[in-house]
Order: C-alpha cells, then sequence, then structure tokens
C-alpha cells in the first residue's frame, strides 16, 4: 500500500511540474507576441510615389530627365543613388528642390534650357540646387529632379522607353518614360 501511495507521489509530482513548465512557456510566447505586435505597428515604413518623369533630347544630342517624388511615408527618405538608363548618375549632374507642399506642384515639369541651376526653373518657390551628396526628402514633402547629361542617353534615342531608378536604403522606386525631343529643337 506504501508504494502504491508513493507512485500516486510521483506522478502527481511529475504532473505539477508539467503544469508549470507548460504554463511558463505560454506566458512566454504571449509576452513575446504582445512585444512583437507593438514594435511592429509603430515602425513607419517609406513610401515614394514617383510621378511626372520625362526625359528629353535636344538637336545637338544633350539629354536631360526630370521627375517628381513624393514622400508619402511616415519616415524621412534618403535617396543614394539616381539612375537612368540602368546607369548611376554623378550628384555633379543632379539639381533638386524641395517643395514642401505638393499642391505647389501641379504642372507637368518642363524642358529648361542646359544647366539647370537657376531660380525657378521648376516652379517653386525655392530655387534648383546642385546636389553634392545623398538626397534627404522629409516626410509629407515633395522633391523634382533633374539630371543633365544622364549617360547612355543620345539623340538617335528619341522614341525608345528607359528606365529611372530612385534608390533609398530599403528599395528601388522605378519608373519607364519614352525619351523625346526637347521642345524647340
Amino acid at each position: 500500500m506504501i508504494r502504491l501511495l508513493k507512485n500516486r507521489l510521483a506522478l502527481s509530482t511529475v504532473i505539477t511540474t508539467l503544469i508549470i513548465l507548460v504554463v511558463s512557456i505560454l506566458l512566454a510566447s504571449v509576452l513575446t507576441y504582445f512585444a512583437i505586435n507593438v514594435v511592429s505597428t509603430r515602425v513607419q515604413e517609406e513610401s515614394l510615389y514617383v510621378s511626372k518623369q520625362h526625359i528629353w533630347v535636344n538637336s545637338n544630342g544633350t539629354a536631360e530627365a526630370a521627375v517628381m517624388v513624393t514622400n508619402n511615408g511616415g519616415r524621412d527618405v534618403v535617396i543614394n543613388k539616381v539612375a537612368v538608363r540602368g546607369q548611376q548618375s554623378a550628384w555633379a549632374n543632379v539639381f533638386y528642390a524641395v517643395a514642401v507642399k505638393a499642391d505647389d506642384l501641379t504642372v507637368d515639369l518642363q524642358y529648361v534650357t542646359y544647366p539647370v541651376i537657376a531660380t525657378n526653373n521648376l516652379g517653386l518657390n525655392d530655387t534648383a540646387h546642385q546636389a553634392t551628396k545623398d538626397l534627404v526628402l522629409p516626410s509629407g514633402s515633395t522633391m523634382v529632379l533633374y539630371v543633365n547629361d544622364p549617360d547612355s542617353v543620345g539623340l538617335n534615342d528619341i522614341g525608345l522607353t528607359v528606365s529611372i531608378s530612385l534608390h533609398s536604403a530599403q528599395a528601388v522606386y522605378y519608373s519607364e518614360v519614352n525619351i523625346q525631343a526637347a521642345p524647340g529643337t
């Protein structure tokens, strides 16, 4: 009889240990799920909207690309590379202007005389600045980019479809555009 009683106590000790182990694992799992849920809902993602893209080539073969970028995401975005037709453009050839309100940019982008570094060429309150390093686009802002002399675009490319891509730390924003003859050439 004593042996049977000891077996029962031994069985209840094992069951008690298992219950404590299962409850602690369940509690840790719920706590981990809650922490991941809180962190993931608070993280804001980057989202850029690329529009009004153009590439023009004038009669002497000089090309110019233009694109408007709006940051719809909840965080600032650093544009670290601009590429036309897969070729990275040097920062010395990139000009930009930032508008706080996208309503300032309701008209289509226009071809401007080379080089782009004059005031109000973009229809903005701000002047065009020459890029020297990575560009920061604040959340909710719109930026207009002009690229002078993009590589591998020439007079014989008029009518072809090529790509304009903007690279950030998390994504590549890609758009396609037909190369046009510059107005007045």
